[in-house]
């Protein structure tokens, strides 16, 4: 569906302007920019996963366009945990302008900083915490605890002459949570009873029925598969999913085995939550790689990266026998991680690898080895109640779970016309208590592809998906200019669309005679002359062969 793009009314002095830059309509991307009084305020800058349809593309931007010309304008970022789809895009932000503020918590920050420091940044942080407050010109900011899969995950109230905003980030409502540390209901109340103006919830799980799972119940299933490994065992999840990690380790020792940690990511951020104090490490469970692959199969665990099924990550490596950790037959594979949307195909495939190997793999599909880190429809029909809402602006969800947390709002009283299901880029100006869409904003996917970022554009990733799944054909051709006569070829050569030579054999006549027809109408250039061997070529190919190729042709004067 084409989004109906139009320019927002001019912001009225007093009013909050609040604009999703990513994160609607999609999972990850995370980005909203708050403004009020030509002062900005931002939420999260995160990125976004590539799928199959993204050839070549390593990570996908927010769209920076309708900040890039006021970034003296912003305050600071306010970043709710250290998940990559909410902090990863911050060095390409700070590539822009250094020294805007940080704000977030400890472990979010270490996180930050880790990464800032590949891209050469040093960064301006401030580490914040619950019930903490922060005034950034016309925002004062406070901290709300809530429970997700990191620790020291944050929701952000953001209080304006405008009104009062809640904005989650990524939460659940686990009640026995593994740090102790719980979705704090009690300052929602009393955000409640003060007057929440715009609720923006995530909602990831909106249309998921009842509670999510405790992850307490993770602990016991993977202590389970473990002792009933014959041989090694490798654990595959998110490389900040500090929780899955520390009842990894707890598994392990319980079967006297050690575990060493697999892939870079992985290594720096859960040295950065052991040093802070967030994993708790069991004494001699941890080990190197290299000593743990000199030590009996049965003796260790491998704690790896790559449960999406990235093909550059550690375990798809070892799908494809391309890592020094080599799966044979005897060996479990635990995928402790939920899918993201989009990446099923890329997991089933490191799946069928692992199993062709040999290896007995574990996943959310056949054993409890992972709960989500996100609210499920019980958990937010309870916020809606407890906070009662003015205005709802379901976040962090594709278009059908913004739509189920609509709806769930809906029926706990919110009115059908104070909830408003958008696009990135739309534009809802709040004030008096009333939230409005006013503008909508074209903002696209920025792509990082290798070093570059911005570079490709969606043109180039749809020749990279014409080369890859169709081929391209070249064809080259010396013309008389005035007669349109071949003088040498046609030669033509193609990849991925035949390999016999002689398939050609019936178009080239063809094309001598489009480029005499040519001549013929009057065409005496090179762009002619290949605009009709283009269209010869083409019709030939899609009416003989069904296929639509990249046609090259090269067309020069003799």
């Amino acid at each position: 569906m084409a989004i109906d793009v139009y320019d927002p009314i001019p912001l009225e002095s007093g009013t909050l302007r609040v604009i999703p830059l990513g994160g609607v309509g999609e999972i990850g991307r995370n980005m909203t920019v708050y403004e009020i009084d030509g002062k900005l305020l931002i939420v999260d800058v995160g990125v976004l996963f590539p799928e199959e349809h993204h050839p070549g593309v390593d990570l996908i931007l927010p769209d920076f366009a309708p900040i890039r010309d006021r970034l003296d304008d912003v305050l600071g970022v306010v970043l709710t945990h250290g998940h990559e789809d909410h902090i990863g895009a911050v060095p390409y932000l700070l590539k822009l302008r250094q020294d805007i503020p940080l704000y977030g918590s400890r472990l979010t920050l270490a996180l930050v900083e880790a990464k800032l420091k590949e891209h050469r940044i040093t960064p301006v942080m401030n580490v914040v915490a619950e019930g903490g407050r922060t005034v950034l010109g016309p925002f004062t900011l406070e901290y709300v605890s809530v429970n997700h899969s990191i620790p020291d995950a944050l929701a952000v109230v953001v209080r304006t002459a405008a009104g009062l905003v809640l904005h989650t980030g990524d939460f659940k409502m686990d009640q026995l949570p593994l740090d102790g540390r719980i979705t704090d209901l009690r300052a929602f109340a009393r955000l409640g009873e003060e007057g929440v103006d715009l609720f923006l919830p995530d909602s990831t799980n909106a249309d998921v029925p009842g509670f999510t799972a405790l992850e307490r119940e993770i602990g016991p299933v993977i202590e389970r598969v473990i002792a009933k490994a014959r041989k090694r065992v490798i654990v595959a999840s998110f490389s900040s999913h500090v929780h899955r990690v520390q009842q990894v380790l707890e598994a392990a020792a319980a079967n006297e085995r050690v575990v060493a940690l697999v892939g870079r990511s992985m290594v720096r951020n859960m040295g950065i939550a052991a040093d802070l104090g967030y994993l708790k490490v069991p004494e001699g469970v941890l080990v190197d790689l290299k000593t743990a692959l000199e030590l009996p199969d049965d003796r260790v665990v491998f704690m790896s990266t790559g449960s999406q099924g990235e093909p550059m990550a550690v375990l798809a490596r070892m799908a494809n026998n391309d890592h020094r950790i080599e799966v044979g037959q005897g060996d479990t594979v635990i995928l402790a991680s939920s899918l993201i949307p989009g990446n099923e195909n890329a997991v089933y495939r490191v799946i069928n690898g692992l199993t062709k190997l040999g290896a007995n793999v574990v996943h959310k599909a056949n054993a409890r080895v992972h709960v989500s880190g996100h609210a499920a429809a019980g958990e937010l029909l309870y916020c809606y109640n407890i906070l009662r809402p003015r205005n709802v602006f379901p976040v962090h969800g594709e278009y059908r779970q913004l739509t189920a947390s609509a709806e769930l709002a809906i029926e706990t009283g919110v009115p059908r016309e104070a909830t408003i299901v958008g696009e990135n880029g739309v534009v809802i100006d709040l004030k008096g208590g009333i939230a409005r869409v006013v503008g909508q904003l074209d903002v696209g996917y920025v792509y990082v592809d290798g070093s570059t970022v911005g570079e490709i554009t969606d043109a180039d990733l749809k020749d990279r998906r014409i080369l890859a799944e169709e081929g391209f054909i070249s064809i080259f051709v010396a013309v008389d200019r005035q007669t349109g006569r071949a003088i040498v070829g046609p030669e033509i050569q193609a990849r991925g669309f035949a390999e016999d030579e002689a398939v050609f054999d019936d178009v080239r006549p063809q094309i001598v005679a489009a480029l005499a027809e040519a001549a013929r109408n009057g065409v005496t250039d090179q762009h002619g002359y290949s605009q009709a061997v283009r269209r010869t070529v083409g019709r030939w190919v899609n009416t003989q062969h069904r296929r639509r190729p990249m046609i090259i042709p090269v067309v020069i004067e003799a």
